[in-house]
């Protein structure tokens, strides 16, 4: 195998490293599909206060950040500061509703379809790109990035530093690697679990250098430098959180609590998930078997970099000790770039073979069944907040979610007794050695507050503190009434009012 390419794909790199001007110029309708794949596979959840769990803890927490309140600080999580600026910055354009974080995760979502676009025309041609692009937004949507997950968010970070260092002949590749270890920095600020993205690039990204005549100083030195941009993001934020005299939480949320938090039964995996690996094996084994038969990529050294971004999302899904199926849209990417020789193949079936495959992921997005049921589910929600906002106040008589949506808090204008705002914190067992807090006297304390309204559901998503529940169960009985019901999330919402007066 050939080391050094001919002249003709030195020229197509070359051409392929033009700005973003010419590039939309000459690759707009592949472009203007993405958009449309965007639009057909997020647009039904626009709107949706309850599309999905986390997200509405990030919007809460990014959109009281505009008043002064901060992560760990006033509200507890363990995600990444970054993470919660992103949503800040969406309310503070867009307004408090869901609407504001399911746009920016839209035009992040087209944001990760054209790097994908971007990263497959070296070594594909523009239908493969399009193509390509177009896995990587429906896979986001299919493994549960449809409204606002924070996978939706990295993933453009993740293919930025890709498309950075896929040129390893280029004059400026030293520079070029500085700037893609200081995304992966950025991207840890979303979530954390990006880090062996970053190792597998950093080492890539050193071999390129070493490859390229680096003697071991400068090497080591790259190296540093290459270590120090990755970290500083992070280290900004440590830096503010200590002028701001937070440093003790932020210090517990993002580097301690996270090790605290016992791991599910069900580990890093489930029976469930063999039915998640269908479309990664269907696209990215179909893309290895078509390049290493009828349809090889332009440039090898490139495609064999997707396969290292490949190994790294596997690091990267896998390094929580529990492992949730909304995991694996971190393989949304790689699946798309390694199936490119698969949609660039010659043989005279191939447009119609892709269009098929495509065609099958959007019969699993199943969009006109989700539709529904966001409009019902959001209609539900609307009712369940109407119902309850008489009986809680924005200063006393709080709204207190043991169990359902965050989104609940803003929707009603209650006040919250709680700076752990997620309800599964609180009734969550794995939870109970990693608030930093007793989490059963937190929830004792609650009720000592006497909230306006307690909510409850039907059915736990995760093991429960049975001694919290049983808190909760006795002080129902005693001193609340049920006012309302919702169904959401295929679960039973109970809204109960305190009787007793204070």
């Amino acid at each position: 195998m050939r080391k050094t390419p001919p002249l003709a794909d030195l020229t197509n790199l070359q051409r392929r490293s033009t700005g973003f001007g010419a590039s939309l110029r000459h690759n707009w309708p592949g472009m203007l599909a993405l958009l449309v794949v965007v639009l057909v596979t997020r647009a039904a959840w626009f709107g949706d206060p309850v599309a999905d769990y986390d997200e509405q803890l990030y919007s809460f927490i990014g959109w009281r950040m505009q008043y002064g309140e901060l992560p760990y600080v006033d509200w507890w999580d363990r995600k990444p500061f970054g993470l919660f600026a992103i949503f800040g910055l969406a309310h503070a354009l867009f307004g408090p509703e869901p609407i504001a974080f399911q746009l920016a995760a839209a035009l992040a979502a087209l944001a990760a379809g054209w790097l994908t676009y971007a990263n497959a025309r070296l070594i594909g041609g523009r239908l493969a790109a399009t193509f390509a692009g177009a896995v990587t937004v429906m896979l986001l949507s299919v493994y549960g990035s449809h409204s606002g997950q924070s996978e939706v968010f990295f993933t453009p970070l993740l293919l930025a530093m890709v498309r950075l260092l896929a040129e390893t002949r280029h004059p400026a590749f030293t520079r070029r690697a500085a700037l893609a270890m200081l995304l992966g920095g950025v991207a840890l600020q979303v979530k954390y679990t990006v880090l062996p993205h970053c190792i597998v690039v950093g080492l890539y990204a050193l071999w390129v250098e070493y490859r390229r005549g680096a003697d071991l100083t400068p090497l080591a030195k790259r190296a540093l430098l290459f270590l120090a941009l990755g970290l500083l993001p992070t280290l900004l934020v440590a830096l503010i959180y200590l002028a701001a005299g937070g440093f003790d939480a932020f210090y517990f949320a993002n580097f301690v609590s996270f090790f605290d938090r016992v791991a599910a039964n069900q580990g890093r995996w489930q029976d469930g998930y063999r039915i998640l690996l269908v479309p990664l094996v269907a696209f990215a084994g179909g893309g290895a078997i078509a390049a290493f038969t009828k349809s090889r990529p332009y440039d090898w050294t490139v495609w064999r970099l997707f396969v290292l971004f490949a190994l790294g999302a596997v690091g990267s899904v896998f390094l929580p000790g529990t492992v949730y199926g909304y995991y694996f849209a971190g393989f949304a990417a790689p699946a798309a770039l390694l199936a490119v020789p698969l949609f660039n193949s010659r043989a005279p079936l191939r447009i119609v073979f892709s269009v098929l495959l495509l065609g099958a992921l959007a019969f699993l997005l199943y969009l006109p069944a989700r539709y529904e049921r966001s409009q019902q589910e959001r209609r539900e929600a609307a009712r369940f907040a109407e119902t309850i906002a008489p009986h809680v106040g924005a200063t006393s008589n709080c709204l207190w979610l043991f169990d359902g949506p965050t989104s609940l808090y803003r929707m009603t204008g209650s006040c919250v007794p709680t700076r752990f705002v997620y309800p599964d914190h609180l009734n969550n067992a794995l939870e109970t050695e990693a608030l930093g807090v007793d989490q059963t006297g937190e929830v004792a304390r609650i009720l000592a507050t006497q909230p306006g309204v307690i909510v409850t559901a039907s059915r736990p998503v995760t093991p429960q503190n049975h001694q919290a529940t049983a808190l909760v169960k006795a002080t129902l009985e005693e001193d609340y009434r049920q006012i309302a019901t919702a169904n959401i999330q295929r679960r039973t919402l109970t809204a109960w009012a305190r009787t007793k007066p204070e």
